[in-house]
């Protein structure tokens, strides 16, 4: 379960944007009102209308800006979505629409807010482009498990005052390579209210020399978990699995590990190893797991 490993080795290889495959036509939304867009779906499915905002609010370092995406109709389940290394951007967005089309309030959080607001990269070719690397590097210094438990907290409570949210559900989380830990971490911090965490190709998992590694604070959760293990990471540590598996047993909380058909990365569109077969088989394990414990 590699930290981005990965990633540096396509920088360093000065991949380009073309080899990026970078979505096209999808733009981030700017406007602090609230903006009406609609759930991409396949041809003849039932196109859910949603609601999509900018939004702010305190924190207990500062505050958080977010984007939150929810059906325009009704009260929902909420989740709480972790992007990223690159944070942010277009890709992201989308994939926060779609998952609000099945029925969830879904709030995507600005990692980086303690020292930047907003988008920062276009997409994986502009932050390979334009230092992405040594730019983000102080930010995730302050992105520990502490810090991500405070955010966390401060999510739910913002979510449990929203209209859009249905507080007689728990609430959901996801994190992408960067954002996985975090979503152990926010389970950990907030057990009473988030009951499920999905990390997909997540980074840092198993760290032995971390007191609150991922796999150390599951017994302070009361989340279901799904941990999607790209191939490579597998290959490069085949032994966290395991561990991570060995780890929930023990702290009682049941746990999806598996691992998928494809590299690090690979369930972001504008990766440049987006593998879309895996990313969908990925995509109904998250709406398997989140209906059962949601």
């Amino acid at each position: 379960m590699c930290d981005e490993a990965k990633l540096k080795e396509w920088a360093r290889g000065q991949i380009s944007r073309r080899d990026l495959g970078v979505l096209a036509g999808a733009a981030a939304v700017t406007a602090c009102a609230p903006e009406a867009v609609t759930a991409s779906g396949e041809e003849g499915e039932e196109v859910v209308p949603l609601t999509q905002t900018d939004v702010t609010f305190e924190t207990a370092d500062g505050v958080v800006d977010a984007i939150f995406v929810h059906p325009t109709d009704g009260k929902h389940p909420a989740v709480i979505f972790w992007p990223d290394i690159a944070s942010i951007r277009a890709a992201k967005i989308d994939m926060v629409r779609r998952l609000a089309g099945e029925g969830y309030a879904v709030l995507m959080l600005n990692p980086y807010y303690r020292d930047v607001a907003g988008q920062q990269f276009e997409d994986f070719a502009d932050f390979f482009g334009n230092e992405g690397f040594p730019k983000v590097a102080p930010w995730r210094e302050k992105l520990d498990a502490d810090s991500i438990g405070r955010d966390a907290g401060a999510a739910v409570v913002w979510l449990d005052a929203q209209a859009a949210v249905d507080t007689s559900k728990g609430i959901g989380t996801q994190g992408y390579c960067m954002g996985g830990p975090f979503t152990v971490w926010s389970a950990a911090a907030v057990p009473t209210r988030i009951k499920a965490a999905a990390s997909f190709h997540g980074g840092g998992l198993v760290r032995d020399d971390y007191a609150k590694s991922p796999h150390k604070v599951l017994g302070a959760s009361q989340a279901g978990f799904l941990i999607a293990v790209a191939q490579d990471d597998d290959a490069a540590a085949p032994t966290h699995k395991d561990e991570f598996v060995a780890a929930a047993e023990a702290a009682g909380r049941p746990a999806t590990v598996t691992v998928y058909e494809g590299d690090h990365g690979w369930t972001v569109p504008d990766s440049p190893v987006y593998a879309e077969a895996a990313a969908e088989q990925a995509y109904t394990d998250l709406l398997t797991l989140y209906s059962a414990n949601l």
